[in-house]
């Protein structure tokens, strides 16, 4: 079955693009919160938790793929 132009809503669109923008903007605003969070840890507390200060951004933005594991 295919779509014509005169079966298609206009406003799905639209409705399509702004779920999109909020969800984008809701995600902006945890990943803000969520490095405002790790920054104010001290670095003991990062180390616990498998961060070293350099790696908070890569790991809020999902960029590392595998926690650190300690080698025995």
């Amino acid at each position: 079955m295919s779509a014509t132009l005169s079966t298609i809503d206009p406003s799905q669109g639209s409705r399509l693009i702004f779920s999109v923008c909020r969800e984008s903007i809701a995600r902006h605003f945890v990943r803000r919160a969520a490095l405002k969070a790790l920054r104010e840890f001290d670095d003991d507390a990062l180390r616990d938790i498998g961060l070293a200060r350099s790696e908070i951004e890569a790991a809020v933005y999902g960029f590392m793929t595998s926690p650190k594991r300690a080698r025995t």
